[in-house]
């Protein structure tokens, strides 16, 4: 349905938490060397699914989440990530030693009356709803990424009990190229 509001979750059980044939990183909390660690994983990523770095920039704002947010700039501390990629498919799992994204249920409701202001083109009221902020958010910081991430991992975006590793999922399609099978089917590739 076009109208549902797709809300986070935390579920450690959920199926996207599944490593079986999964690649494996670990990376220090080196905030400037985000994007060369997003480049490490893409680059196990076929061709078909790049799409003009989406799939980079989505990559890079987990990476930034878990040394930003979750492990707080700690030099100490590192990143985890699983990676699976196919020529339909991203998966990734990203860990960090941080407390766990505590504000979850005030962002979902957050995101909820910001989709309804949206919904019902009620543009004076979404100007209170442009950044989602925290006591501990810096002025840099706004949720933004978050909303987009919603749209871009249409295959799940999942949280463990402990909401310090996420889960996500992308499913792409697959381009073909001549004639389509329904085509032929119907007489009319020729």
């Amino acid at each position: 349905m076009a109208d549902e509001i797709v809300e986070l979750r935390a579920d450690s059980s959920d199926p996207l938490f599944n490593k079986d044939d999964m690649f494996y990183k670990k990376f220090p909390s080196d905030y400037r060397q985000v994007r060369y660690f997003a480049l490490l994983l893409v680059q196990q990523a076929p061709h078909e699914i790049k799409e003009v770095n989406l799939l980079e920039q989505q990559i890079c704002e987990l990476l930034r989440n878990a040394i930003k947010h979750g492990n707080k700039n700690d030099k100490s501390k590192s990143v985890e990530a699983w990676y699976k990629f196919t020529k339909t498919s991203a998966h990734l799992i990203i860990k960090d030693e941080g407390d766990g994204f505590k504000e979850m249920e005030r962002w979902n409701e957050f995101n909820k009356k910001r989709s309804e202001c949206i919904r019902n083109e009620d543009f004076m009221e979404l100007a209170n709803y442009v950044s989602y902020r925290t006591i501990d958010s810096q002025l840099d910081d706004g949720g933004n990424a978050l909303f987009a991430a919603l749209e871009y991992w249409d295959g799940g975006i999942v949280y463990t009990d402990e909401r310090n590793c996420v889960a996500v999922a992308k499913n792409f399609v697959q381009k073909r190229y001549g004639v389509e099978l329904d085509q032929v089917r119907n007489g009319n590739g020729g």
